[in-house]
């Protein structure tokens, strides 16, 4: 009887436990991995940490001038993001691939940052030339995209890859010098912070990397 008794407590405890754990990790997930994030430089993403009053970060690689067309045909450049944070990624409209499960992950941080005028979205087309004005206008009315938040983004398609590649590194061919014809297609979405600083790249697909994304989003609202 002991022995059946001893069987049954460990069990309890190892259920305990496992539920313990699992609570943990959920809450994890909504919270940042650590309390500053770090910088990005370059392709491969590796991580530079650094003080935010460190004179190096002066050196750290930032999002060069742009100009643009968003779905109201406004112009926007890097100043309409001056001190703010933004979220960015590449789409097409007739994508039927990827680009709406993205849209949608995008929809969630609209809705969860709604009300926080210090954060933004840029969504670029990878295919300008069909995706004019009119066609992202309606593609952002059929989908509650939001024009004050929410820009999508299209222009000549030499400055939109150059952005892509060049400054937000989202391609994964490390490497490999690809022509400004060569489509561009992925699923990163890139962390911005105030001062066109790269903090962070994600699985556009991916609700766990999404949920990161909105707590690293919190975490450098932090800073100044």
């Amino acid at each position: 009887m002991s022995l059946i008794m001893n069987k049954s407590k460990l069990r309890t405890e190892l259920l305990f436990f496992t539920i313990l754990i699992f609570s943990c990790n959920n809450e994890t997930g909504r919270s940042s991995r650590v309390e500053e994030l770090p910088y990005y430089n370059e392709a491969s993403f590796t991580p530079i940490w650094l003080a935010k009053d460190n004179r190096a970060v002066e050196n750290i690689h930032k999002i060069s001038p742009f100009s643009l067309l968003n779905q109201e045909g406004d112009t926007i450049t890097e100043k309409t993001f001056e001190g703010k944070i933004y979220v960015t990624d590449f789409f097409f409209t007739s994508c039927p691939g990827i680009c709406p499960k993205m849209t949608a992950n995008m929809e969630i941080l609209q809705n969860e940052f709604l009300e926080d005028e210090d954060v933004l979205l840029l969504s670029h087309s990878v295919t300008p030339g069909k995706d004019s004005v009119p066609i992202l206008k309606a593609y952002a009315q059929n989908r509650g995209i939001i024009s004050t938040k929410w820009h999508l983004a299209t222009g000549s398609q030499e400055e939109i890859y150059r952005l892509g590649r060049l400054e937000y590194f989202v391609e994964e061919d490390l490497g490999v010098t690809k022509d400004v014809d060569e489509f561009l297609h992925t699923e990163n979405f890139v962390l911005v912070d105030r001062h066109r600083h790269i903090r962070g790249i994600y699985n556009g697909l991916n609700k766990s990397a999404i949920n990161q994304l909105i707590a690293d989003i919190k975490t450098l609202r932090k800073e100044k």
